[in-house]
């Protein structure tokens, strides 16, 4: 089915708004609970990485996923804070790696309270959120779960492995962002099944559905990394070539380019990769041979598997709003800005 990419439709607002404020309140809530007696700087550096912001994309997905196998009430939210829970762990640990100072126009949680305070409360929110997935789905939602995450962590070491590497080809390049984005986004909708008490093949949908968004997501980060509004976005363009990540435009550019032109951008990736003047060269070099082109008609392919993916839940008219709001959430990944 062919998708119109949207623009964050009001419909899919004013969910998204209604959504993170009752996962917000389930945070909240949880963290009393769970950190009453805990050190102050804890509680301080949790409240402070957790309510600054953010998409609570992973919620909102957990939430429409139980919604459209019939299921939504008070402990689905604190299920979906769970997966919010290990998205800022991550960010938390991803921001230690990269030595960043700055997110979403704020100091890191490193920079504010120092790396053992930021390391340790990422560690806590990964152990808090293994906690809620257990309880609220069990042992097979946990298997889900670690899975996912554990996925995650080796696309990373494998991502690491191919920095620079331009003999790296779409195989290798998609295996690692279906192990870091598109499996945990998938497990998210898979829990939110498994919650409501889907059936196999239901659960299985959402899993592709997640799936491809995921990984439809990642590529377009690809192209954001070259083409973002740096206000919109929050991060500087040209990160991904200065520390040497292999990306679709990039792999789209070396499988069409000539001999000589493969030779020039091994040449700027072994060089100095902070060159603004390298950087033109290699945006030059991608616009000349479509891949910035070639890489969104790839973002569009996913999204439309994803949407596709939705068919067992066309029939089943009180679940037809959030099958929508899932079809809007996949539109508007393709135009997003940040």
């Amino acid at each position: 089915m062919p998708v119109s990419p949207v623009d964050s439709p009001t419909d899919l607002r004013a969910t998204a708004a209604a959504v993170a404020a009752r996962v917000e309140t389930a945070m909240h809530a949880d963290l009393d609970l769970a950190l009453a007696g805990c050190d102050p700087l804890l509680t301080e550096v949790l409240h402070y990485a957790l309510f600054n912001g953010g998409k609570r994309i992973r919620p909102l997905l957990t939430v429409l996923s139980a919604r459209c196998c019939g299921r939504d009430d008070d402990r689905l939210y604190l299920l979906a804070a769970a997966f919010e829970y290990l998205h800022v762990a991550t960010l938390i640990h991803d921001d230690v790696i990269d030595r960043a100072p700055r997110r979403r126009g704020l100091d890191t949680v490193a920079t504010r309270f120092g790396l053992a305070a930021a390391i340790l409360a990422g560690d806590w929110l990964h152990a808090r959120s293994m906690h809620l997935i257990g309880r609220l789905t069990g042992a097979e939602g946990l298997e889900v779960f670690c899975r996912a995450t554990s996925s995650m962590v080796n696309g990373e070491f494998e991502q690491l492995r191919l920095v620079g590497d331009l003999e790296a080809g779409e195989e290798e390049y998609f295996k690692v962002i279906r192990q870091k984005t598109g499996n945990l986004i998938g497990s998210a909708c898979v829990l939110g099944a498994l919650f409501a008490g889907a059936d196999d093949q239901r659960q299985r949908a959402l899993a592709t559905y997640g799936d491809h968004i995921g990984t439809a997501f990642q590529v377009v980060d690809d192209l954001l990394d070259f083409r973002g509004d740096q206000q919109a976005t929050g991060k500087q363009t040209g990160n991904d070539f200065a520390e040497g990540k292999i990306t679709l435009p990039l792999l789209h550019t070396l499988a069409r380019a000539t001999p000589e032109e493969r030779h020039t951008l091994a040449a700027l990736y072994a060089g100095d990769r902070s060159s603004e003047a390298a950087y033109r060269q290699l945006v030059a070099l991608i616009e000349h041979h479509d891949g910035f082109t070639s890489t969104a008609d790839v973002a569009r392919q996913l999204i439309e598997t994803a949407i596709a993916s939705l068919a067992p839940f066309e029939q089943v008219d009180e679940t037809q709003a959030s099958v929508g709001l899932l079809r809007d959430l996949a539109g508007y990944i393709l135009t997003r800005t940040r």
